[in-house]
């Protein structure tokens, strides 16, 4: 009797098994919509970068859709041609780094204490900083401010003003607060001090939050164009955006007319610098994605 109900039970199994891996009207439908949702979203990056590499005559008639048509790369050549970007390119790189590492380590020594139930000032700075949030000394005070200081064209004029970012700050705030009380408690008994518990303890366990903050101020830096264009005042500082707008209005504007035809396009010329700009993150995004998404929702659920 129990072998037969035991063969029951096997069979009720596989059963409900297969129809668990049986495809429903609603599993097409889903797989469809995302499908769709992922062409939507990569199709414009595939569109510019068919445009780039597309031929005057193709681009001009409109033959352009899917696939690059006289496929040429005449309009790269005359972008990295131009001293100036490699240039702007170490400029990129080298504010980028060194404004996210600043930006991660003022972020990170803040948000510990905050955090902290038994800080003392806790509450008047953290309303000081929810206010920033909703308020700020406006552009021209800030610009009055980094000249005074003599931060005017240099580096730092980019990461200063911006060490801090209020929605990361909070972020990890909230991140470290998910971490076991018990554990502070254990280290503090056994005679570590706080920047030793914040080094070894609180660090490694926020990694997943400290990357997606990191790949935040990442793209901020990067991408930044309006404040290195205010507060830096020699070309050679540029970073990528500026030099890369500058040369965009000189061969679309006033140039266009002298550019040879055969070769390229505005257009292309156009596509092919935002092409430049955002392919940095093309490649390294997909290996900071698993980070990204797990920063996000770590500590989002409690039991």
């Amino acid at each position: 009797m129990s072998l037969f109900k035991k063969e029951k039970e096997e069979k009720a199994f596989h059963n409900k098994k297969n129809r668990l891996d049986k495809w429903t009207l609603f599993d097409y439908i889903n797989a469809a919509f995302n499908i769709f949702l992922i062409f939507i979203t990569l199709y414009p990056v595939w569109y510019v970068l068919c445009i780039s590499l597309s031929s005057t005559e193709a681009i001009n008639q409109g033959l352009v859709s899917f696939w690059p048509v006289g496929f040429n790369f005449d309009a790269y050549g005359e972008i990295l041609d131009t001293p100036k970007i490699p240039r702007a390119y170490f400029n990129s790189i080298l504010y980028t780094g060194v404004g996210t590492v600043c930006c991660l380590l003022m972020t990170i020594l803040f948000a510990y204490p905050l955090s902290r139930k038994n800080f003392v000032f806790r509450k008047p700075l953290m309303i000081m900083v929810v206010i920033t949030m909703f308020f700020s000394g406006g552009l021209i005070p800030t610009f009055l401010l980094v000249k005074e200081i003599g931060l005017l064209d240099s580096m730092w004029s980019l990461i200063i003003p911006s060490l801090i970012w209020t929605y990361d700050l909070i972020v990890m705030r909230s991140f470290f607060e998910t971490i076991p009380h018990e554990i502070y408690e254990a280290a503090v008994v056994d005679g570590a001090s706080e920047i030793k518990i914040l080094v070894s303890i609180f660090v490694p366990l926020a990694k997943p939050a400290i990357a997606s903050i990191a790949l935040f101020y990442v793209m901020g830096q990067w991408n930044s164009y309006l404040t290195p264009s205010i507060y830096l005042t020699t070309a050679e500082k540029y970073p990528l955006q500026v030099v890369l707008r500058d040369m965009l209005i000189n061969m679309t504007g006033q140039n266009a007319n002298d550019l040879e035809e055969s070769r390229f396009t505005p257009e292309a010329l156009k596509n092919a610098t935002i092409f430049i700009s955002v392919l940095p993150f093309l490649i390294v995004y997909p290996f900071l994605q698993k980070y990204f998404v797990k920063g996000l929702t770590l500590g989002a659920v409690k039991g």
